[in-house]
C-alpha cells in the first residue's frame, strides 16, 4: 500500500512505489494490456528477464510491475498493467489500467489476447479502442500453439488490414517469437498505428446507449472483425471426460483437494536438493568458524559468522528451495489448465467468507509452509481479497508446528492428545472467522467484492521452460527479501542468547526472561516457554532448540536454535520427558496454543510483504496474531487449571 505522500508526479522512497513520471525516463514506454490468463505475465518476463521492479501504483493497493528491455538498440520500458476483463473502471485494477492508458505516458500498447478463445478475448481490444483511440498498439495473438492444437486457423494479415494495427501470432513461452514482436512494436511506434475505430463507432451507434447495449455493440464489432479471418472446427459444448469429474460431479471437490496435496508432495522432489544445499551452507559456516578460532580470531567473531551469517543464508536457501518447488509444481498445474478448475469448484464455498475460489489453494498449501500459501495467493485478482486470504492463511499451522505440537500433546496428555489436536483445528477455523469479521469489511466489503470471473482454459501440455523461468524469478525475489529479514531477526536473537561460557544464565535473554516472568505468567508461561515462543517469531523450528537448551543444557542457546533448523546440534532425544519434568500440564497447554497461533516465521512475514506490497497491513496482521496467541495461551492455561487441578 502506498503512503499518503505518494502522488502521480513522484514516487515514494518510503513505500517503494513507482511513479508514472519515473517510468518514462529517456526511453519509450509500452503498456501490456490483457485479460487474466492471457499469458501477459509470461510475455512481460520474456521481454524483461530479471530487469524488473515491483511496487504499488501511487495511492493504490494494486501491484505495479515495470521492466526494461532493448528496442532497436535503445533502452525502453514496459508496464505490466493489472489483468482486466474490461476497462470500465469498476474495480481498482480496471481503474489503474484505464487511467494509465489515458495518462499520456504510453507510447504504444501491447494488447494481449488468447488466440485459442479469440472472439471472447477481443473484448479487451474493443474496450481499448474506445478508451484510448489515439494510442498506437500491437495486437498480440498469444497461445497460437494451443489454437493450432484445437484446429483453429487465424489469418493474422486479414485481421491486421481490418484493424489497422500490427497483428502478431505469438507464443510467449517460445523465445523465437520475440523478434517478430519487437519488429511490430517498432513499427507501431514509428508509424503511429492505431485501431481503426470507425467500424466500432458504427456498431455502437446501432445499439441503445446502455451498458447491455454497449456490450452487445462491441461483440457485434468483434464478429465483423473476425468474419472470414478465423476458421474454427465445429464447436461442441460437451465436457471432456476428465472435466465431467473435475468440475461436473460430486467428486470434483475431493479431486481438487487430492490434486493440491499431490502437488504439495511433488514440490519436495525439486525442493529437497536445494534444502540440502542450504544445510551444507551451515556446515561450511561451522567449519569456517572453527578455522577462524584456530587462526587466533576472537570466538565471538567466529560464532557470529556461523550463528548469524551462515545460518541466515542457510535458512533462506532452505525456504527458497521449498518455495521454488511449490511454484514449479503449481505453475505447471496452471499451464496445464487445472488451477482454473480448482478455483471454479470452490468459488461458492469461499464466497461465504468473502473470498474467491482461488483462496482454497493458499489455505491448503499453508499446512506445508506458510510461505508457499502466501505465494499462492498472488493468483487472486482483487487486492483486498488477496490480503484477506493471506491474513487468514496465517492462522493455519504449518508443517513445523505439526512437528512440535503432537510431541508435547502426547507427552503431557497421553490419550487426550487427539482432543488437543482437534481443538487446534477448531481454533484455527475460529481465528479465520475472526479475521474475516474484523478485517473483511475494510479489505473486502460486500459491495466491492470481486466475484470469480474467468475462462476455463483448454487443457494443454505445460511448457516447462516457461514454468521453470517463472519459478526461478519468483524464488529469487523471495530469497532476496527473506535473507534480509531472517538475518535481522537472527542477529537479534543471537545477541540475546550468546554466552561465552555456554551457560544460559549468563545470557541477556535469561536476564530479560527473569525480569518479565511476572508478566509472562499472565499468559500461562514461565520465562523458558515464553523464550521459546519469542524465538519462534523468527524461526518456528527454534522453539524445540530453545527448550532443549534451557531444560536439558545440551548446548548453548544460540547453537540450539541453529541446530533445530539445520540438524547440526544435538537436541535431547527425550526432550518431551525433560520438559514434562520442569513445567505443568496447564503451562504446556498454554505454550501449545500460543506457539501454534503466533505469527509465522520471519521469512513468511517477508513473503507476505512481497506479495501484498503493504508493510502497514502486514504489521497490523502481525500485531493481531501476537496478541491473539498470547490471549489464547492465557485462556488455554486457565482451562488447563480447571482440567488438571
Amino acid at each position: 500500500m502506498s503512503c499518503d505522500h505518494c502522488s502521480p508526479a513522484a514516487g515514494c522512497a518510503g513505500c517503494g512505489s513507482l511513479s508514472l513520471g519515473a517510468q518514462r525516463g529517456n526511453g519509450l514506454v509500452f503498456a501490456l494490456v490483457g485479460q487474466p490468463n492471457s499469458g501477459k505475465s509470461t510475455l512481460f518476463n520474456g521481454l524483461t528477464g530479471s530487469h524488473q521492479h515491483v511496487g504499488n501504483w501511487p495511492g493504490k493497493t494494486v501491484e505495479q510491475k515495470v521492466g526494461e528491455f532493448e528496442l532497436s538498440g535503445k533502452k525502453s520500458r514496459v508496464v505490466d498493467l493489472p489483468g482486466a476483463y474490461s476497462l470500465t473502471a469498476n474495480s481498482p485494477e480496471e481503474e489503474v489500467t484505464h487511467d494509465f492508458l489515458i495518462s499520456g505516458e504510453v507510447d504504444a500498447a501491447l494488447v494481449v489476447v488468447d488466440a485459442s478463445q479469440l472472439e471472447r478475448s477481443l473484448f479487451i481490444l474493443a474496450d481499448f479502442a474506445a478508451c484510448a483511440p489515439q494510442t498506437p498498439c500491437v495486437l498480440v495473438l498469444n497461445l497460437m500453439d494451443i489454437a493450432k492444437q484445437q484446429g483453429k486457423r487465424i489469418d493474422a494479415k486479414k485481421l491486421e488490414s481490418r484493424l489497422g494495427v500490427p497483428v502478431v501470432p505469438f507464443v510467449a513461452a517460445d523465445a523465437k517469437h520475440y523478434d517478430s514482436l519487437l519488429h511490430a512494436m517498432d513499427r507501431a511506434v514509428s508509424k503511429k498505428t492505431t485501431v481503426d475505430a470507425k467500424s466500432l463507432e458504427r456498431a455502437l451507434a446501432l445499439h441503445d446507449d446502455t451498458v447491455q447495449g454497449a456490450g452487445a455493440a462491441k461483440f457485434a464489432w468483434i464478429d465483423e472483425i473476425v468474419a472470414g479471418a478465423v476458421d474454427s472446427p465445429k464447436k461442441t459444448h460437451a465436457l471432456s471426460r476428465f472435466d465431467r469429474v473435475a468440475i461436473g460431479s460430486r467428486w470434483s471437490k475431493p479431486l481438487a483437494i487430492a490434486m493440491i496435496l499431490l502437488g504439495f508432495m511433488l514440490a519436495f522432489v525439486p525442493a529437497t536438493p536445494i534444502m540440502l544445499l542450504g544445510g551444507g551452507i551451515s556446515t561450511l559456516g561451522q567449519i569456517a568458524a572453527a578455522a577462524l578460532i584456530d587462526a587466533g580470531a576472537p570466538a565471538v567473531l567466529a560464532n557470529l559468522l556461523w550463528g548469524v551469517v551462515a545460518n541466515s543464508l542457510c535458512f533462506a536457501v532452505m525456504m527458497t528451495g521449498y518455495v521454488f518447488g511449490i511454484n514449479l509444481v503449481f505453475l505447471a498445474y496452471e499451464e496445464w489448465g487445472y488451477m482454473a478448475r480448482i478455483s471454479y469448484v470452490f468459488d461458492e464455498t469461499m464466497a461465504r467468507f468473502g473470498l474467491q475460489g482461488k483462496s482454497l489453494m493458499p489455505f491448503l498449501m499453508c499446512f506445508g509452509c506458510t510461505m508457499g500459501g502466501v505465494s499462492g495467493a498472488r493468483v487472486i485478482d482483487s487486492w483486498g481479497q488477496r490480503m484477506l486470504t493471506m491474513m487468514m492463511a496465517w492462522a493455519i499451522p504449518c508443517a513445523t508446528t505439526w512437528g512440535v505440537v503432537p510431541v508435547l500433546a502426547v507427552t503431557f496428555f497421553g490419550a487426550g492428545a487427539p482432543l488437543v489436536i482437534a481443538a487446534i483445528f477448531v481454533v484455527c477455523l475460529f481465528m479465520m472467522w475472526v479475521v474475516g469479521k474484523i478485517f473483511g469489511p475494510k479489505l473486502a466489503p460486500k459491495d466491492a467484492r470481486a466475484g470469480l470471473v474467468m475462462e476455463l482454459p483448454p487443457y494443454h501440455k505445460p511448457r516447462m521452460k516457461n514454468v521453470l523461468r517463472g519459478a526461478l524469478l519468483k524464488s529469487w525475489s523471495m530469497f532476496r527479501r527473506a535473507f534480509k529479514i531472517v538475518a535481522l531477526f537472527t542477529l537479534v536473537i543471537w545477541l540475546l542468547t550468546y554466552t561465552a561460557s555456554g551457560n544460559m544464565e549468563d545470557s541477556a535473554l535469561y536476564a530479560i526472561g527473569m525480569a518479565i516472568e511476572p508478566f509472562t505468567r499472565i499468559f500461562g508461561m514461565g520465562w523458558e516457554t515464553f523464550t521459546a515462543w519469542f524465538c519462534a517469531l523468527a524461526i518456528k523450528e527454534s522453539a524445540v532448540g530453545v527448550l532443549s537448551a534451557v531444560f536439558a543444557g545440551s548446548t548453548t542457546p544460540n547453537a540450539a536454535i541453529v541446530g533445530a533448523v539445520t540438524g547440526t546440534a544435538a537436541i535431547a532425544p527425550n526432550i518431551g520427558e525433560i520438559i514434562a519434568a520442569h513445567i505443568s500440564a496447564p503451562e504446556a497447554l498454554a505454550f501449545i496454543f500460543a506457539f501454534t497461533f503466533n505469527m509465522p516465521c520471519a521469512a513468511s512475514c517477508s513473503m507476505t510483504v512481497a506479495e501484498s506490497h503493504s508493510p502497514k497491513w502486514v504489521a497490523i496482521t502481525g500485531v493481531f496474531y501476537i496478541c491473539s496467541s498470547l490471549l489464547l495461551g492465557c485462556a488455554a492455561y486457565h482451562v488447563g487449571l480447571l482440567l488438571f487441578a
